[in-house]
């Protein structure tokens, strides 16, 4: 028996006789309102910023598709000068992830540069 069995289990031995199946109809398993919301977002237009803009206000993180816009086109530039401009005034974060993804986070949450792996 290797050292973390026995301290898992006290140095005793289980069998399956010893386990309980559970039922999760038994047990209420509704979920408490979440303090900060992840909202995925299409942006087609300078209108559909204005539902970012607002949720991101809230407190809440939003991951924004805009593979719809062309990357030269200058309601791109106002799209992502908007968001910086909230980011800024609610001390949040913002990040562009390739060309297809813009990641607006509140205060409290910062978004990391680097790659994990």
């Amino acid at each position: 028996m290797g050292i973390m069995n026995k301290l898992l289990s006290g140095g005793q031995t289980h069998s399956t006789d010893d386990y309980v199946t559970l039922d999760l109809d038994d047990f209420d398993t509704a979920r408490s309102e979440a303090g900060t919301q992840v909202h995925i977002a299409e942006i087609g237009g300078q209108t559909d910023v204005i539902a970012i803009k607002d949720a991101v206000y809230d407190g809440d993180i939003v991951i924004a598709d805009v593979t719809r816009l062309r990357i030269n086109d200058s309601t791109m530039e106002h799209i992502i000068d908007d968001l910086q401009q909230v980011a800024r005034e609610v001390d949040g974060d913002i990040v562009q992830k390739g060309d297809d993804q813009i990641i607006i986070v509140p205060q409290g949450c910062g978004i990391s540069r680097r790659k994990l792996a």
